[in-house]
């Protein structure tokens, strides 16, 4: 197998006396999806945490293609290739969907707009701008104020802002969270062609079993802050640590539905 994309080393982090993640050792490859799961308070939306920059590790490390980036901020990362999405939405919400993503193409370009850029410049976003809210099933909306999109399609334009940045590695937390049935699909699919394009290392933390299911190549558990399980979905699904850990059955009684 290649050398890992993103990879953590005994990663830690404790809030006073509170051992949140607890020596997190993981690596993740370039072409596959990872799913993290386990119960609420396991550690999943902390470990992203210190992935993304967010939080400082306390202890051990996270690197990147090889390249030790603990220290580095969020800023740096997003610049290196890490791309996040939230479990709240983080838009500019009083321009348009259009100029959120105009600005993200922009910003990935490393040149500011100003009365030297060249006109052939701006055209350049616009249309680099317009190709991604194709894929998100949002051009239609372009004009609209980021604001009064519907959640799913706040969620959908964060998507495309975080594609826009062309990251190495896709991390999204609890996608789905709080969208309507109609809108579930349209966020599935498109983390589903994501990954169909075969070089991008995609992270997922998610409690819909279904979800995991139907996309990931690797399931990751975590509990009280450690890593219990680690490999196949269907052999770890089974186990009877994840069973009793993240369903709350007791070990060895599996069930047919998550």
């Amino acid at each position: 197998m290649s050398a890992p994309v993103l990879e953590t080393r005994d990663l830690t982090i404790r809030f006073g006396g509170h051992v949140a993640v607890d020596g997190v050792s993981c690596a993740f490859h370039s072409g596959t999806l990872t799913a993290i799961v386990g119960p609420n308070g396991a550690g999943k939306t902390t470990y992203f945490n210190i992935m993304s920059g967010q939080l400082p590790a306390s202890s051990g490390s996270v690197l990147l293609d090889g390249e030790d980036i603990t220290r580095v901020g969020v800023s740096g990362r997003a610049q290196l290739g890490i791309g996040r999405a939230f479990q709240i939405t983080n838009l500019f919400p009083h321009l348009t969907v259009h100029e959120n993503v105009r600005l993200a193409v922009q910003a990935k370009s490393g040149h500011a707009a100003n009365l030297w850029t060249r006109w052939s410049s701006h055209t350049a976003w616009i249309e680099r701008a317009e190709h991604y809210l194709e894929e998100v099933n949002l051009a239609g909306q372009r004009n609209a104020l980021a604001a009064s999109l519907s959640h799913g399609g706040k969620r959908r334009l964060e998507v495309a802002i975080m594609m826009a940045l062309e990251p190495h590695v896709f991390m999204f937390d609890e996608p789905t969270a709080g969208m309507s049935v109609d809108e579930v699909p349209v966020i599935l699919d498109l983390i589903h062609r994501l990954k169909g394009h075969g070089d991008k290392t995609i992270l997922l933390v998610e409690h819909k079993m279904d979800v995991v299911r139907s996309l990931a190549d690797r399931i990751v558990v975590l509990h009280n802050g450690r890593l219990v399980a680690d490999g196949d979905p269907a052999a770890v699904i089974a186990s009877p640590a994840v069973q009793e850990a993240y369903l709350g059955r007791p070990a060895g009684k599996a069930a047919a539905h998550g």
